[in-house]
């Protein structure tokens, strides 16, 4: 089934559909933009941009009719035209990206009934099909070979913030679009906060160096994280990383198809308390990746719903001690009937880097 397909199944009950998210309208026409809209209706398909986008749109965008906006006018009114082209009584609009007050702008500049589109297109994003996943193992690629180049570069007196900027410079050499989000590197005690901001302070021997990072290929996201030593690692050091790996495998062992996420989370989670450090473990196992570096499903202690076939998630368990260090790796996995398929190479045993 084509995706204007898949879109029109999935209006919540309205007559046509309103796309104006950037990423839904990429998920719907492969097309980046900042500005424009998808209308999709049983009669026709119409992707709406301003000049800025229009001649790249036509270019490219294929089973769409593209239309330019004018700057005098606006896109409730395009859409009034379409809906009264179709005879449409009632459009559904993503209430769930759009503000409360946008929400409110368009009912009110509309003709036809707004309608609440709820969760349907991120649904329909949760499972990927192949060429998405192959979108995604490329941007994972990227991120890998940066890595690889990146070990050789940590050393004593080198600061996260040029760790932090040599990491995107190298995922943009290797042809990344964009990185999926701003890489996270810390070390030695500003190891313990996981979503830790790249600072001044300079990696010193005996530290710990958590790099979280990725990077956009082709619209969709990569995710990695890789936790490394340099000149030599404390016995405590070595212990919680060797329990955050066993803990990431036994959630690796657990996620499938059907199994629920909250179950996938607690499987590793259980690894980390038998060791000791279960209130040092505080985020979940994993999220869903894709054009977003977070969207469903997830496999956490909240989530009770089964994570279907085709799906990315992540795996990365962690252990953070406040005033010491922290842990965490991190992979990607493609969630298959009977398991899943680990979608990164790169080496996760604890490696010891020269100071």
């Amino acid at each position: 089934m084509s995706i204007i397909s898949s879109l029109r199944n999935a209006r919540n009950g309205a007559d046509a559909l309103v796309l104006t998210s950037e990423i839904s309208r990429r998920f719907a026409t492969g097309f980046h933009s900042t500005a424009g809209l998808c209308y999709i209706s049983e009669k026709q398909a119409v992707f709406l941009t301003d000049f800025r986008y229009y001649e790249a749109a036509c270019q490219q965008i294929t089973g769409y009719t593209v239309r330019e906006i004018k700057i005098e006018d606006e896109y409730t009114a395009a859409v009034n035209r379409l809906a009264a082209q179709d005879g449409v009584k009632s459009v559904a609009l993503e209430d769930e990206t759009l503000t409360h007050a946008e929400f409110l702008r368009w009912e009110k500049g509309m003709t036809a009934k707004a309608v609440p589109l709820g969760s349907a297109v991120a649904d329909l994003r949760i499972s990927k099909d192949d060429k998405e996943v192959h979108q995604i193992v490329a941007a994972q690629r990227i991120a890998e070979r940066a890595f690889d180049e990146i070990l050789n570069e940590i050393r004593v007196g080198v600061t996260e913030k040029e760790l932090a900027a040599r990491l995107t410079y190298l995922m943009l050499h290797y042809g990344a679009e964009n990185m999926s989000f701003d890489p996270i590197v810390v070390s030695g005690i500003n190891s313990s906060k996981p979503h830790g901001v790249p600072t001044e302070k300079p990696v010193a021997a005996g530290d710990f160096v958590t790099m979280d990072f990725g990077c956009i290929y082709n619209g969709y996201c990569s995710d990695m994280t890789r936790t490394v030593v340099v000149g030599h690692a404390a016995e405590e050091m070595e212990r919680v990383y060797s329990t955050v790996l066993d803990a990431q495998l036994a959630g690796i062992a657990a996620a499938r198809a059907g199994v629920i996420g909250r179950e996938i989370d607690a499987a590793a989670r259980k690894v980390i308390a038998d060791a000791g450090y279960g209130e040092a473990f505080g985020h979940g196992f994993g999220h869903g990746v894709g054009l977003e570096i977070h969207e469903a499903p997830r496999a956490s202690r909240k989530y009770d719903k089964p994570v279907p076939a085709g799906s990315i998630l992540t795996a990365e368990p962690g252990i953070y001690l406040p005033g010491k260090f922290g842990c965490r790796i991190e992979d990607m996995l493609y969630v298959i009937e009977d398991g899943c398929i680990n979608l990164t190479e790169a080496p996760k045993q604890m490696m010891v880097l020269p100071a």
